[in-house]
């Protein structure tokens, strides 16, 4: 019952959004290279499977290695900006700043400077999902609660030992949240990745559908990109469950 009262919900909206979805296609007066209905992404999704599976390999691999890099990177990076009070006063503002400049400006740049390779496609999505996983994972660090860390100093342990024994697993759950919100944009920053440059992809097939009149081709691979988000974001809950229960035993304690 527990199971069902978390799927029937969201399956009933979404029938509920793709009926009204169907209805406005069929009966509005969108044109349908412009707004295709449901069923003919259906079909499209049927009828091209092997263009789309080939493309949707290319794109998740992307994704994927895009996300690790960002993962190492940022909890590099977060590590770094914690220990060092002098770096983050110096490197956090900069890294704000980063995010607001367009990947349209800098994708032209790493494809000059790698190529039409995975590695400008990688920098991109790193780029795009590194930020979230160095705030979140920075801001879980310094809430440390005071007492432990006065705890640890009371039994003579080292600045590292503070670190490995209260700091890392207490800013983990965070670390993993930051994770989470990043996989949901990693997607969008792979399809800007593919469509700065590249031959495959799943971006890249939208790239060439959308003017070829292929309208349904395009949402279908959109379907596949956000079938994709949710199951790497699933996958990234169901370790997050794993790797830190204690912090789900206590929201289940805390919750009334």
């Amino acid at each position: 019952m527990r199971r069902a009262r978390r799927i029937v919900p969201p399956l009933l909206i979404l029938v509920a959004f793709v009926g009204a979805w169907q209805l406005y296609a069929k009966l509005g007066s969108v044109d349908d290279f412009i707004l295709p209905a449901p069923s003919e992404i259906a079909r499209s999704l049927w009828d091209d499977r092997s263009l789309l599976w080939h493309n949707l390999l290319v794109t998740a691999v992307e994704v994927g290695l895009g996300i690790l890099v960002a993962l190492v990177l940022g909890a590099g990076l977060a590590i770094a900006l914690h220990f060092s009070g002098a770096l983050r006063r110096g490197a956090y503002p900069l890294l704000v700043a980063s995010q607001a400049v367009p990947v349209v400006i800098i994708a032209p740049l790493l494809v000059v400077w790698f190529g039409f390779g995975i590695v400008p496609k990688l920098g991109i999505i790193a780029l795009v999902c590194f930020f979230p996983i160095v705030v979140t994972t920075l801001d879980a660090l310094s809430a440390v609660d005071p007492d432990q860390l006065k705890l640890l100093r009371t039994l003579d342990a080292s600045r590292w030992q503070a670190f490995r024994y209260a700091e890392a697993p207490a800013a983990l759950p965070a670390a993993l949240s930051g994770a989470k919100i990043a996989v949901a944009v990693a997607v969008i920053g792979a399809v800007f990745a593919e469509y700065a440059g590249s031959s495959e992809g799943l971006g890249h097939l939208m790239l060439q559908a959308i003017p070829q009149l292929e309208t349904a081709r395009a949402y279908a691979a959109v379907v596949l990109l956000a079938v994709f988000a949710i199951a790497l974001f699933s996958a990234l809950a169901f370790a997050e469950r794993k790797l830190v229960p204690w912090a789900h035993r206590q929201e289940g304690a805390e919750s009334p």
